[in-house]
């Protein structure tokens, strides 16, 4: 009988039964498709080792006028600027104290302590924020709590509105945590009276909590000994970052707006951080913000209202922008474009994305087209849809000239008109999802492939362990497991920038394995096919030997360790009953064949002898080993009938 070649549709479908998807695909992890066919996707390596704090949420890259191709980072902890592998800290100072205002005490009493008591009756600090010293003076505490152990940058652990605690360690190289320092019984003192604290500015979460008591509620809602006695929502801390010309604009989410300049020296001023934006109006609270390519217009998407700053109440559908060409200026008049609108449908503006000569606008209901007008209207908004939801402020994307986002229980696309992007992997994606984290969601797209990623939560993680991909080119969905933070598809950098859960930066589709690790660890994909008949009607069929067609171009595994992949055959008597295994186990030469027919397939292996019988089966096709890269082609099976039972 000839061989007969398997030819699978491209894309996994599984929002049907396995046997009713025959000739298709129906479960994968870490495979993508080219031209059709499945392949194991590329690895990552990691752009430096170090580590950076906290869980990035924001990347943003540019170059400046002196060609440094810098990134920024955002982390619920600190904001970097990250070159060439390395992390300087910018964040932004949000007070400095009067010197002297500051004490410290240490614990002189045996057992000795590294616990450093600070009282500072204004600090406004929450547990986890920085603070970095000067002005010690040159006896520190007087004994081994030095001058130069104390003027370091310490996290706190708040006690109260007046005092915390910081942890003393010895000077280390940036980078690496300093041992713990004791106290000992000739520490006292107070540290002087130039002592002065600059405080950063507050820290924010990495996932969403509900809390309660002391630090429970957002800084700007709240104040210290209000007492909060019942649950509230802090969501996680988020960032929106843009270049204005060569400088850095960012913000976190229901903070002020921050600025960072690369300066005009040889190397970028590293050593200064982000400052506050001053002048005229300037909104001391954003939900988002952006900036205009076409018309340098700052403009910010949920905001305090005119007035005071600092005073103003916080309008979560409040779009408003600067004057052109002025980031300073947002005091509306005559001689300017400053302006407002409030939009109507929804209670909040979640994000906002530029796309063709419009800026589109999405609540947690609508979203609506932006467009630039000019004087005296400025902008102009029209409604595209309502009735729609975004999962979270980064869960949308522009590619491929359309704009694609997910909901919180399906996916859309724009490209004109807004309408529901068919998924056939939908159910599995959204029966099995954290709502709750959905502010950790998060696209991104991978142009080498005509991809966009998702990023999201599983029901029963708290941090991002899933992806799902649309290959907008071939209108075809696939999935996987990876933890990701965040991501940037920059045509600046050779490969796309993501953060690992590890707090690790990696390029990926630049290797073979997982970068991530010191060495490198294998990456374990999977593909595996519907059901399809290899009995006719009512008779079994019998598989006893299969061509595997498979190659291994871009594998880094050289001789005499060959690459391989493992096939495994899963034949079945009838759709609903299991798998079944091989009866008895044989060995023939470059593969393994045993009682769960997996068969190991290297680079010139011709032929595989089976043993697989049943009326239906599935094909599994799965690589766990170092440097393996593969994509399969149309096998081919030798298949004979094999009697009724």
């Amino acid at each position: 009988m000839p061989l007969q070649k398997l030819q699978f549709r491209p894309g996994i479908v599984n929002e049907i039964t396995t046997l009713a998807g025959k000739g298709g695909w129906f479960d994968c992890d870490k495979v993508r498709f080219r031209f059709g066919y499945p392949e194991k996707i590329g690895g990552w390596a990691a752009v430096s080792y170090t580590q950076f704090l906290g869980t990035a949420r924001s990347l943003w890259n540019w170059i400046t006028l002196k060609s440094f191709n810098l990134l920024g980072v955002g982390t619920n902890l600190k904001f970097y600027i990250e070159t060439g592998g390395a992390y300087y800290d910018v964040t932004p100072i949000r007070s400095t104290t009067p010197a002297g205002s500051v004490t410290f005490s240490a614990v002189i009493i045996a057992p000795f302590s590294s616990t450093i008591t600070v009282t500072d009756s204004a600090h406004g600090c929450g547990t986890g924020d920085f603070v970095t010293f000067s002005g010690v003076g040159a006896s520190g505490l007087g004994g081994n709590i030095t001058e130069a152990i104390l003027e370091q940058e310490y996290q706190v652990t708040v006690i109260d509105s007046s005092t915390y605690t910081i942890q003393a360690r010895a000077v280390s190289p940036v980078g690496s945590p300093g041992a713990a320092v004791l106290s000992n019984a000739s520490d006292s003192g107070n540290g002087g009276a130039s002592v002065v604290a600059a405080y950063q500015i507050n820290t924010g979460s990495d996932i969403y909590t509900v809390g309660v008591g002391w630090g429970a509620g957002p800084w700007s809602r709240s104040t210290w000994g209000s007492g909060f006695t019942t649950g509230i929502g802090q969501q996680l801390r988020l960032w929106s970052q843009r270049n204005y010309g060569e400088d850095l604009l960012f913000a976190p989410k229901n903070g002020p707006l921050y600025i960072w300049q690369p300066g005009a020296g040889t190397t970028p001023a590293f050593g200064t951080r982000g400052t506050l934006i001053s002048g005229t109006d300037v909104p001391s609270e954003i939900g988002h913000m952006t900036i205009s390519d076409s018309t340098r217009i700052t403009i910010c998407f949920g905001s305090s209202e005119y007035g005071a700053y600092g005073t103003a109440d916080y309008d979560p559908m409040l779009i408003r922008w600067s004057a052109q060409e002025d980031y300073q200026d947002w005091t509306p008049s005559a001689t300017n474009q400053a302006g407002s609108f409030r939009l109507s449908i929804g209670s909040e503006i979640i994000t906002s994305v530029q796309a063709r000569q419009e800026i589109l606008v999405l609540t947690d209901a609508a979203i609506y087209s932006m467009q630039y007008l000019g004087p005296p209207f400025v902008w102009g908004f029209n409604l595209l849809a309502d009735n729609i939801s975004i999962a979270g402020p980064n869960a949308i994307i522009t590619a491929g000239g359309a704009t694609y986002w997910m909901g919180i229980d399906k996916f859309y696309a724009y490209g004109g008109r807004v309408e529901t992007l068919p998924c056939s992997v939908r159910k599995y994606v959204f029966s099995d999802i954290n709502l709750d984290q959905s502010y950790q969601f998060f696209a991104g797209t991978n142009e080498g492939f005509s991809e966009i990623w998702w990023y999201y939560c599983s029901a029963g993680s708290e941090v991002v362990d899933r992806y799902v991909i649309f290959n907008y080119l071939d209108q075809v969905w696939y999935f996987g497991t990876l933890g990701r933070t965040a991501w940037l598809d920059s045509p600046l950098r050779a490969f796309p920038q993501a953060t690992t859960t590890g707090n690790i930066l990696v390029a990926h589709e630049a290797a073979v394995d997982d970068g991530s690790t010191n060495p490198p660890s294998p990456i374990t994909s999977y593909i595996q096919s519907s059901d399809f008949d290899i009995g006719e009607g009512n008779n079994y069929g019998f598989v006893w030997r299969m061509v595997p067609d498979i190659s291994f171009n871009g594998s880094t595994t050289a001789n005499p360790s060959f690459p391989e992949v493992k096939f495994t055959m899963r034949p079945r008597k009838n759709p609903g009953s299991a798998y079944t295994a091989a009866s008895s186990p044989d060995v023939t030469a470059a593969q393994s064949y045993n009682t769960q027919h997996l068969y190991t397939v290297q680079e010139f292996t011709q032929l595989i002898y089976t043993r697989v019988r049943g009326r239906q089966m599935a094909l599994r096709v799965e690589s766990d080993s170092l440097g393996t890269q593969w994509q399969l082609g149309a096998p081919s099976m030798d298949i004979r009938a094999d009697g009724r039972r």
